[in-house]
């Protein structure tokens, strides 16, 4: 079966458009033709098991991994231009944060404004302004000044959200936010991407929590390395796709990447 076509970016109209992105590790395929549109001001769940390139696609959406075919855009933008315009935040998984490090919760919020100052990085009162209600959103104003490691896990997922919340990014990736986090952050994190989808911020979710789809996701997209399927959270919540998307099927590709 041939590859679907690649439009040019001036027919690109999602806030995240992505169109026949393969990624390759070596000999391991991570990405097989993916093509995805995602509007403003929706929800998007992103599901699938270990293993079926939800963490690849987030790092391809953002820049940190090219492609070896295909093209993303971003508002329009290529991922390096949408990351200097501040155009989109990411919020990692917590593997991937070195928690030992010397900052405070502050200053990770406030990394989230390093776009918007000079060379130097000298806060301005829009800047501390912008970091405080982020910080109140997420009702970790009181821990503030605390290091990032020594919160809990559910308290550092809210300090990263409120980073992208800081930084003003219309575009938000979240890669398995609600991993070892309590309900109330559960709680607070679901109702602050809904807020911000409602404001018109474009929110792609990584999630094995199907219980908290219906109330967090607009629509869902379920992953193999390739788009299984894009529609109602209802839809994918079907047992046929989600066997589909856990590869259940006789004819699921075992060839694995993260």
């Amino acid at each position: 079966m041939s590859a679907p076509e690649v439009r040019g970016a001036n027919e690109m109209h999602g806030a995240i458009e992505v169109r026949g992105a393969t990624v390759r590790y070596g000999e391991v395929l991570a990405l097989d033709d993916v093509s995805l549109t995602v509007e403003a001001g929706r929800v998007t769940g992103l599901i699938g098991m270990n293993g079926s390139g939800k963490s690849t696609l987030f790092k391809t959406i953002i820049g940190l991994v090219r492609p070896t075919a295909g093209q993303v855009r971003l508002q329009g933008a290529d991922p390096t231009s949408a990351r200097r315009r501040g155009l989109i935040g990411y919020v990692p998984q917590s593997e991937d944060v070195d928690w030992t490090f010397p900052v405070s919760v502050r200053d990770v919020v406030m990394m989230g404004r390093y776009g918007r100052q000079g060379p130097l990085r000298r806060a301005r009162a829009a800047d501390r302004r912008a970091v405080d209600d982020a910080l109140e959103r997420v009702e970790l104003t009181d821990l503030a000044e605390r290091q990032i490691g020594q919160l809990s896990g559910g308290q550092r997922k809210r300090a990263f959200v409120a980073r992208g919340i800081a930084q003003g990014a219309d575009i938000l990736l979240l890669d398995e936010p609600f991993a070892g986090v309590d309900k109330r952050s559960e709680a607070t994190i679901v109702r602050l991407l809904r807020e911000l989808a409602a404001s018109g911020s474009t929110v792609l979710v990584s999630t094995h929590d199907l219980h908290a789809l219906p109330s967090l996701a607009d629509e869902a997209v379920l992953l193999l390395r390739r788009v299984l399927f894009h529609g109602s959270v209802a839809e994918a919540l079907e047992p046929a796709n989600l066997s589909r998307a856990f590869g259940l099927e006789s004819d699921a590709n075992p060839e694995e990447a993260s």
